[in-house]
């Protein structure tokens, strides 16, 4: 008998690290491993063979369509959080459905059977209280840390209700999102490492050479240019201030930094004009095809302050572009440092990372090996071996059930 999964995830699409994850996973759920997979979320996009659930009853990849409000992010996670749980309800209830199991990245419902992991937000709110106090940014800035401050309170106050729960199998994307579950939740024992994986079709160094010239002339780039690239939403916690600190002081003409992201680049600019870094950096959009910056980048930089597990830096690797990785970055775990990537201990120091900067900027030979062995190391992790590490979970999960539900026969 065919069984039945319940994917609750506020959006899915294939451009952000967690909701890029999750897509991967339900595509092979259904296509690799026979799941009728159902998706309960706001949005969905870039999901393979998904569709609406009033149009293919019967269909392997379901979307349920779960209503979203406008609005401050807290108020839309609130509303979330109580409507996937109505309408999952109402389905049960009045429409017939049935699970065998329900699955979430974090916390986005009381009655998962499993979820992933990425943040662990007790803990991010512990490394951010610095960061978040009122007195340390400016008055105009108050509104937004007040508003994150009681945001990732309740985000906390919600773990502590369902982290603990033994019923509830969980696994972390790395083994530093797995000691913050220990650390703060006594989950020390039963919970796997799943490593994101990178898609290795798309993602690959012979593809990207033939767009080398092309992305970087569209770019404004010149051949004499060193061009860095730092990729990802939230640029004050993917090492934005920092990058530019190491900029200034290096000093460094040839230099070129590629901001790409969907963030407010506003409390920036001031900075960037009072360190003169005008001509060195450029912000960029998204776009679909990511692959256009790394095809573009010489470095990719990644001094994140927090990560579960940093994407982009891993998909550049893949492409053959040598990264420079935060330790505070999940990937950074299997990184050989000055083998395959650079591992910042400290991704705050500026001179760290300028250290890092020219060690690449100034050996081409050193990023041509360096990348090779990168791409190398990155081929290792797939997006089957994820999901096929997911899928193990469920099976213990459903077969620990099943056994429980046998009748017991009296001899």
């Amino acid at each position: 008998m065919k069984r039945s999964i319940a994917i609750v995830s506020p959006f899915l699409d294939k451009r952000h690290g967690t909701e890029r994850c999750v897509a991967e996973q339900a595509e092979r759920l259904a296509r690799d491993f026979g799941y009728e997979v159902h998706i309960y979320a706001q949005r969905v996009e870039d999901v393979e063979g998904v569709t609406l659930e009033r149009k293919a009853p019967a269909a392997g990849l379901i979307y349920h369509q779960v209503p979203a409000v406008g609005g401050p992010h807290m108020l839309n996670y609130v509303w979330w959080f109580a409507a996937n749980q109505i309408q999952r309800w109402f389905d049960r209830a009045f429409r017939g459905a049935s699970y065998d199991l329900v699955y979430t990245p974090g916390i986005n419902c009381f009655d998962a059977d499993v979820s992933s992991v990425h943040i662990v937000f007790s803990e991010f709110r512990r490394r951010l209280s610095r960061r978040l106090a009122l007195g340390g940014n400016p008055l105009r800035a108050w509104p937004r840390m007040l508003h994150r401050r009681v945001y990732y309170a309740l985000l906390a106050a919600l773990e502590r209700l369902i982290y603990p729960r033994r019923r509830l199998r969980v696994a972390a994307v790395s083994r530093r999102i797995a000691g913050d579950l220990a650390r703060h939740y006594s989950r020390r024992e039963d919970v796997p490492v799943i490593y994101h994986g990178v898609d290795l079709a798309r993602f690959r160094p012979d593809a990207l050479r033939s767009r080398r010239e092309t992305a970087r002339t569209a770019l404004g780039l010149t051949s004499g240019d060193v061009t860095l690239l730092l990729v990802g939403n939230d640029w004050k916690n993917k090492g934005l201030d920092t990058l530019l600190d190491a900029l200034a002081s290096l000093k460094r003409p040839e230099l070129r930094l590629l901001v790409v992201g969907a963030d407010d680049r506003s409390p920036f600019e001031p900075r960037i004009r009072d360190l003169g870094l005008e001509t060195t950096l450029s912000f960029h959009p998204p776009r679909p095809d990511v692959e256009f910056y790394y095809a573009a980048a010489d470095i990719c930089v990644a001094p994140s302050l927090e990560d579960a597990f940093a994407l982009p830096p891993a998909e550049a690797m893949a492409c053959g572009v040598p990264a420079i990785v935060s330790s505070r970055a999940g990937a950074s775990e299997w990184i050989t440092d000055g083998v395959d990537g650079l591992i910042l201990r400290d991704p705050e120091d500026a001179a760290e990372l300028g250290g890092a900067i020219v060690r690449l900027a100034d050996w081409p030979q050193l990023r041509e090996q360096m990348g090779a062995r990168a791409a190398a190391r990155v081929g290792e992790f797939t997006w089957d071996r994820n999901t096929a590490e997911l899928a193990a979970i469920f099976d213990e999960v459903l077969t620990a059930r099943e056994a429980q539900t046998e009748p017991q026969h009296v001899h």
